[in-house]
């Protein structure tokens, strides 16, 4: 993010994407919004495209911060290092956590991403700003299932990276009801243990 300025026209984009949706979302609601004086959105992010990007790339920003106050404690490519877990265990243990924040700590980031996936699908220029943020959780996921041992981690690990998007798709917009932190560590330890064995 390049300024503070910046900073506060994405956070209030995304509290706007998540309370109105992408109708919602105007350079003036901005401005309203963050009690900043009229046009200062429009010489931050000239065009719709230009704001929905902006916010998109801090949203990733904030959840990239967030994956690393959990996954940091094991360091990059080592999931064995919580409270003395093996492997497997702690990568459950962590992306279950990563979740239950994803649902619980700051659900309004959750809800504004979707509202920009589905904007990505009918913007060409969105979607391949989506795609590369994308590739900042693949990597990652690819990287702990090595660790872990998975015999094919780039495909093991967009599985994993979809299994997350299911559950928190369908607690905040479809008809299940919230996991409890102890069901996203079973489900998460049941899909890693018959992928890995």
């Amino acid at each position: 993010m390049k300024s503070q300025r910046a900073e506060l026209v994405a956070e209030t984009a995304i509290t706007l994407l998540a309370e109105r949706g992408m109708r919602g979302l105007t350079h003036r609601a901005v401005d309203e919004t963050a009690g900043l004086p009229p046009g200062s959105t429009s010489n931050l992010a000239r065009t719709r495209s230009a704001l929905l990007e902006l916010t998109l790339e801090r949203l990733a920003e904030l959840e990239v911060a967030a994956f690393e106050e959990i996954f940091g404690a094991a360091g990059p490519g080592r999931p064995d290092g919580l409270g003395g877990l093996g492997a497997l265990d702690a990568l459950t243990e962590m992306t279950a956590r990563v979740l239950w924040a994803q649902l619980t700590v700051d659900r309004r980031r959750t809800v504004a991403r979707y509202e920009l996936a589905l904007e990505a699908t009918r913007r060409p220029e969105l979607r391949k700003v989506y795609d590369e943020v994308g590739s900042r959780f693949h990597d990652p996921a690819a990287a702990l299932l090595a660790a872990a041992g998975s015999p094919d981690p780039v495909r093991h690990g967009r599985q994993m990276v979809a299994f997350s998007e299911g559950v928190m798709f369908d607690a905040i917009v479809g008809a299940g009801a919230q996991p409890t932190l102890d069901d996203l560590r079973l489900g998460i330890g049941e899909l890693l243990k018959g992928m890995l064995g």
